[in-house]
């Protein structure tokens, strides 16, 4: 049936349809302002209407107390006959899933501009005890200059409220959710930097970093893959930019950031370094992606944080030019060998033996009986001068390699 007034709002035309029930774009006459108004979907059956219900107004509850530029503004809440509806600011924009694209990646400075806005937003509501556990491209809407609005808190979790989903049952879009949700955990404001981080990786890479035929193939990557850095898929992205990701995506909540602000801080300190990354990187082919499997079971991966893998998929850096094996203009004589001799505490083992050498060339033999036996050939009768300066010189070379290879 169509519907033309909901309360004193009176319908224009209709904006979309979700999951949860229909959008119109509406007029407030009292205020004569233009709204969007979201609706319950109320064909359901009674046991899941009554949930539904329960959640649409805990939205209204949780997003009507935040008032932050980055985050949908709730005007009213009302009930109209068996339809329940909720009026808010009408956005003049798109929604982030839009302008993404698979296979291509948003320029990095607009991505981490989108990307800090989002934890700025999710860092009032967090302060606020407001936990979305629905971050996804679809409830980010982008309006004109670039603002940026969290939109639908319709299964945002509050601390204190009373409603809880049924056992087993995951909220939220399986591609963002996080580890310890897709574990069956309690989501936390760690879960929404998860979610972003996730979206970030998204915008900057162009590719999702868990992916699956199916939701059971997209969660066993949440909990065992880890995927390469995002700077070896878009060459334009920041080292930084590579820790932010790692620290988000980490699988275990306490080793992510511990406030999504810190997150926020971060970010706009890595937009400072891109343009610096865009000059350096323009004439540099992107490094080979690698990506990191880990077989352990899910709950070790729940307590492991993702730098540690990161480290072992870093890629190996450059490696230093091999010093050229030679022989040094110091070591071409007697002199330099003793000077050798004397830095490695050789200096009487060596005048011994130069001693040696001197005795054997003197008396035309081999010196001592020791010195006889260590020295046969020089027993030989016969020996020229010759061939006793060309003993000598060996002696000293087999000295010299000796030296170089000892302390090579």
């Amino acid at each position: 049936m169509e519907v033309s007034k909901l309360g004193r709002y009176q319908i224009v035309a209709e904006l979309g349809k979700g999951a949860m029930g229909v959008v119109y774009r509406a007029l407030d006459p009292m205020l004569d302002r233009t709204v969007a108004i979201k609706t319950i979907n109320m064909a359901l059956e009674l046991e899941e209407m009554g949930e539904y219900e329960a959640r649409f107004y805990q939205e209204a509850k949780a997003a009507g107390g935040l008032n932050h530029p980055n985050i949908v503004t709730i005007y009213d809440i009302g009930k109209s006959g068996h339809v329940a509806y909720m009026a808010m600011e009408l956005l003049d924009g798109k929604e982030l899933r839009a302008m993404m694209a698979p296979g291509k990646p948003m320029p990095v400075a607009n991505a981490v501009d989108i990307a800090a806005q989002v934890a700025e937003g999710l860092g009032y509501a967090h302060e606020h005890d407001v936990v979305h556990r629905d971050i996804k491209p679809a409830n980010i809407m982008i309006v004109r200059g670039g603002l940026v609005k969290i939109a639908d808190f319709g299964i945002a979790h509050m601390r204190s409220t009373n409603i809880r989903t049924q056992t087993g049952t995951l909220l939220g879009s399986p591609k963002y959710l996080s580890p310890e949700q897709v574990a069956g955990k309690r989501a936390e404001p760690s879960s929404d930097i998860f979610a972003l981080g996730v979206i970030l990786y998204e915008m900057v890479t162009g590719k999702a970093p868990f992916t699956g035929e199916d939701v059971t193939g997209i969660m066993f990557q949440i909990l065992n893959f880890v995927p390469p850095p995002p700077s070896s898929l878009n060459r334009e992205a920041p080292e930084m930019l590579d820790f932010i990701a790692a620290k988000a995506l980490a699988k275990s909540p306490q080793n992510r950031y511990s406030d999504v602000r810190e997150m926020a801080r971060d970010l706009r300190e890595c937009g400072k370094h891109v343009g610096q990354v865009e000059q350096v990187t323009a004439h540099l082919a992107p490094r080979p992606a690698r990506a990191s499997f880990d077989p352990e079971p899910a709950a070790d991966l729940l307590v492991r944080p993702v730098p540690k893998t990161r480290r072992e998929d870093a890629e190996p850096g450059p490696l230093e030019p091999a010093v050229a094996l030679g022989f040094s203009r110091a070591f071409d004589s007697l002199d330099a060998t003793m000077r050798l001799a004397a830095q490695t505490g050789m200096t009487r083992e060596m005048e011994d033996f130069a001693k040696t050498i001197r005795m054997r060339i003197e008396r035309g033999g081999a010196g001592t009986p020791e010195q006889a036996r260590a020295f046969p050939l020089a027993r030989q009768s016969g020996w020229s001068r010759r061939d006793k300066l060309i003993f000598t010189t060996g002696i000293i070379c087999a000295t010299l390699i000796g030296a170089m290879i000892v302390f090579a």
